[in-house]
This record gives structure tokens, sequence and C-alpha cells, in this order.
């Protein structure tokens, strides 16, 4: 299995579905993260925007080497999302250079204008990476399945679909995000101590100590277990 995590900013991808991926990775499947922007423009006040974003790639890749993934940042400008066909065209393109079977990202629905643009970026580049009719780099079409995951920017109506176990891999999740300033630092809003909290949440549900959610694109049945349905962790 290839998995990719596709967010908006350097963060995203590892809060919303951290866990998960260091599941799948540990269990030697592929791996990978991938941001569209470093979310740059929420810089500290003695950082400037261009020295935070390298700040923010860098923590990403200190991030990826905790939990065993690869990372890959895109050149796009924070706050500045447009969908368009130059972004489609992209994302589509390294689509078929990772081959993913499944791709998580963004719910639809988020007070955030880049949150939103990035689920319909996904969605979009699914179809065009997926039929052979486009010709991308010389690339083989290939279709990939998405997930939307759970970020508390995007929780209008986002009511979880799937509950993956992820007991054994919480600790080294929250490792993980440390390694985030934002994350440790911010005085807007506590997300250390918010994903941790809802970790054990969703635990409760799933009846593990720990668990993260994924949601089907809208009309499919729930499902619970220790797995993305379809590709279980023997």
């Amino acid at each position: 299995m290839r998995l990719v995590v596709v967010g908006a900013h350097c963060g995203d991808a590892e809060i919303q579905a951290g866990a998960i991926a260091h599941k799948y990775a540990k269990a030697g499947h592929e791996v990978t993260f991938v941001h569209l922007t470093a979310g740059e423009k929420g810089n500290p006040p003695d950082v400037s925007v261009e020295e935070y974003r390298v700040q923010k790639i860098r923590e990403s890749e200190k991030v990826a080497e905790v939990l065993g993934v690869s990372t890959i940042t895109l050149d796009y400008k924070d706050a500045e999302l447009t969908l368009d066909d130059e972004i489609v065209t992209r994302v589509a393109t390294l689509m078929r250079k990772l081959k993913p079977n499944v791709v998580i990202t963004h719910w639809e629905h988020s007070i955030h204008p880049d949150h939103v643009l990035c689920a319909k970026i996904v969605q979009a580049a699914q179809l065009k990476a997926g039929l052979p009719g486009f010709d991308l780099d010389g690339l083989p079409a290939h279709y990939y399945s998405y997930y939307h995951s759970e970020n508390w920017e995007d929780m209008e109506e986002y009511v979880p679909d799937v509950f993956v176990d992820v007991s054994d891999e919480f600790e080294t999740y929250l490792k993980a995000l440390s390694e985030y300033w934002f994350i440790m630092n911010s005085k807007s809003f506590r997300y250390y101590d918010y994903y941790k909290a809802l970790g054990t949440v969703r635990g409760c549900v799933n009846r593990t100590k720990y668990a993260q959610t994924l949601k089907f694109p809208i009309g499919t049945n729930v499902r619970k277990g220790g797995s993305i349905p379809g590709y279980e962790i023997k």
C-alpha cells in the first residue's frame, strides 16, 4: 500500500492523520505527507514570513523522521491557494508519480479557505490523475481513493465514518507534533492539548486507548476497526 496525506499547510497532515501514517509506515507501507504550502503566514512577531517558511519546512522534516514517513512541501503561498488547472495538474502529476492507493485530506467544510480548497484540489486531481486521456509528463494514469480527516478548523458537519486504533502509535505521534513550534507555542489555540484529548475521546468511542478518524465522501457506511478498510494491518 502507498498512503499519501495532503494538507494545506505544514502541520495539517501531521495533526490530522499522523498516528495513522505512523501505523502504516512502521508496518512497511510507503507513506508521504504532501503540504501545498508551508503555512508561513502564521509567523511569530520576531520571525519574517520567509524565515518562518524555512523553519516550518525544517520542522516538517523532523516530524517525518520521527513518524518514519517521507515529506514534500510545494511552493504555493499560504492563504493564497486557488483552485485552477495549474495546481490540479501539478497535484495530479505528483499523484501519478507517488501512486497512492489511498489519499487522506481535509474535510470539505472549514473556517480556513485553504483547507476547503485543498479538499477540492485533491478531488479534482483524482479525476485528472485517473483518466488516461490526460498526458501528464508521460506517466501512466493512476486512480486513488480518498478520505477526509479531522482538523479543529474543519469540524462543520464532520461526523467520523472510520475509527482507526492508534493506541500503539499515539505517544510517537505526540512526540512528533512537539517538533512544530506553533503546536507547542501558539497563543491562539492549544493544539497539543486538543489533539491529545481528541485521540483519547475517539479512542473511547472505538473502545481502544486512542484512535484517529476518517470520513468517506458523503453517502457511505460507518466502519470501525483497527485499520483503513481494505488495507488492514495483520
